[in-house]
């Protein structure tokens, strides 16, 4: 039986990141248990923004955790159980603590208004997080050993953070935010006060458009990489199926500011179950 902070992590994450939590349950036994417990934490740190009135108590939140992973609090940082169950992953698969601790760099940005400049900044900032993410879970998957995942993960992560920034935007420019290159805004005409003022328009529209284009861009490279890894790491790319299915949906919303349109978590479900059988 799974010990109880993975339990609890589990929890976690199907409360705050219910897709990458169905995402897991195409995973087996104790490769399960430690993606869901690297999984939880990027969703306690992705969801600090949201949980503060402003940065210095997020900056606090962020130190915790590189306290946490440092080893400093001892006893008080087990009493967390997605700290604990974190902490025995890193120790169960060889989790590079340096890499964790880039990922709440990059999440320092989410903390402050500043827009995101330009698209190299987006792929930096896409690549030290999501793509991460899919890094350490195929590290994970081949039990702790080293693999050469880079453009698997560097294309399916900046794809998939393109399309969850796609998929929030109306969102994001509510509370005055724009996560996506504002260079690409700036190049056709797109004024600051168009975005949060919540004003479609065709420039508006154009901009959106040329994202949209990149992540499928990115989905297609990250699904030629994906082919190319031994079968046993692929399911750690599983979201993939999903992906595709949000952004065949972004395809057809009239209004991007309006929330956007999602299957059914059965449906998802049926996706990753399906992909992770063909990719076997």
């Amino acid at each position: 039986m799974a010990k109880e902070s993975f339990i609890h992590a589990a929890e976690a994450l199907r409360a705050a990141d219910r897709d990458r939590f169905l995402s897991t349950l195409v995973l087996s036994g104790s490769h399960r248990d430690g993606v869901v417990a690297l999984y939880a934490f990027n969703a306690d740190v992705a969801s600090i923004r949201d949980r503060v009135s402003d940065p210095a108590p997020g900056e606090i939140r962020l130190q915790w955790w590189n306290d946490a992973l440092e080893g400093q609090g001892h006893g008080a940082i087990r009493q967390n159980p997605v700290a604990d169950a974190l902490l025995d992953t890193i120790a169960a698969y060889n989790i590079p603590i340096g890499t964790l601790q880039r990922l709440l760099g990059a999440r320092r940005f989410d903390l402050y208004d500043d827009p995101m400049p330009d698209l190299p900044t987006f792929e930096g900032y896409a690549g030290e997080t999501a793509s991460t993410l899919y890094q350490l879970a195929a590290m994970i998957l081949n039990n702790g050993e080293l693999i050469e995942a880079g453009d698997a993960a560097g294309h399916l992560g900046v794809a998939h953070a393109l399309i969850g920034h796609l998929r929030a935007f109306g969102y994001t420019a509510s509370q005055g935010r724009i996560m996506l290159p504002w260079s690409i805004f700036v190049a056709n005409g797109v004024q600051e006060r168009e975005i949060f003022s919540g004003t479609p328009s065709e420039a508006l529209h154009e901009a959106l458009g040329q994202v949209t284009d990149l992540a499928r861009d990115h989905l297609g490279k990250a699904e030629t990489a994906i082919a190319t890894l031994p079968a046993t790491l692929r399911p750690a790319f599983a979201q993939i199926a999903v992906l595709k299915a949000q952004l065949a949906l972004l395809d057809r919303r009239a209004n991007a500011f309006e929330p956007a349109a999602d299957d059914a978590d059965w449906r998802k479900l049926t996706r990753l179950a399906w992909w992770t059988f063909r990719n076997r």
